[in-house]
């Protein structure tokens, strides 16, 4: 597998399983990531949340740890990378009001890179408008977001994940082996 420069987006209270696995398995196979956040700095820190899956009506939250991130968000040029990775979390729900990170977002629609969202990601998705006509899997919850953008909502189990095309999604971590299986994947074509 050759080594691919990728970015991250993400903020605070990110999912903490969502952020930090990826990122630790995208540079453990010789990938590059760079994790990054508006208004926030390389060696600044987003908190993380732990969702669980306890057997009520939704997941519970419980603090995680903080995640350093190793990027600057002002200045960076998503021409110089060649996938992006968006966790789920909260942090998806007021990202996508930042026009800078839908910007970044459709970059990577509009030049075909590969791109993996899980989670609450796909909110992310929806406000970038780049799902009509995807299929695309996400947390229960988000299958409006992702239908009135015009998507296809994948109501696949937790542990599963679906690749249409470029985009790889999942519903939540415990679907992380299928999830970076398949993104690697098309990191790898």
């Amino acid at each position: 597998m050759s080594g691919k420069k990728i970015l991250m987006i993400t903020g605070d209270f990110t999912e903490d399983y969502e952020t930090m696995v990826p990122f630790q398995a995208l540079q453990a196979v010789g990938h590059t990531v760079h994790a990054v956040c508006p208004d926030k700095k390389a060696g600044d820190t987003v908190a993380t949340a732990i969702h669980d899956f306890e057997g009520d009506q939704t997941y519970t939250e419980k603090p995680g740890h903080r995640f350093a991130l190793n990027a600057d968000f002002d200045g960076l040029d998503p021409a110089n990378y060649d996938a992006l990775v968006v966790p789920g979390g909260r942090a998806p729900e007021y990202l996508r009001l930042n026009q800078d990170v839908q910007n970044l977002v459709r970059h990577f629609f509009e030049t075909d890179k590969p791109v993996a969202a899980i989670c609450h990601g796909a909110q992310l998705l929806a406000a970038a408008g780049v799902l009509e006509g995807r299929k695309c899997s996400a947390y229960p919850a988000c299958q409006p977001e992702v239908e009135l953008a015009g998507g296809t909502f994948a109501g696949i189990e937790v542990d599963q994940a679906v690749t249409d095309a470029n985009l790889v999604t999942a519903p939540a971590w415990p679907a992380h082996p299928a999830w970076l299986a398949q993104f690697f994947k098309l990191l790898d074509q």
